[in-house]
């Protein structure tokens, strides 16, 4: 059953992101894609089972994790010396 699937794999992600970044190496900074990854999969997840409170939290920390995606690196652009 797919909302079986996206609880699965949110959790293993979350966990996988979490174990990225308390290794504090320079691959640390793929923790908040994983990050990024389960929270999409437990917003799924969420709306599978109508749970609105965890749709919720999920929607929050899926703005913590671009925060983290943007002051990782992933998102800034380098602007273009004329």
């Amino acid at each position: 059953m797919l909302v079986d699937a996206l609880e699965w794999v949110g959790s293993l992600l979350g966990l996988l992101g979490a174990f990225l970044l308390a290794t504090h190496t320079r691959v640390s900074r793929y923790g908040w894609l994983a990050f990024l990854a389960a929270n999409l999969a437990m917003i799924g997840f969420a709306f599978g089972i109508n749970r609105y409170g965890l749709l919720l939290q999920q929607a929050g920390f899926m703005f913590t994790s671009l925060l983290g995606i943007y002051r990782a690196g992933f998102l800034r652009v380098e602007k273009r010396r004329p």
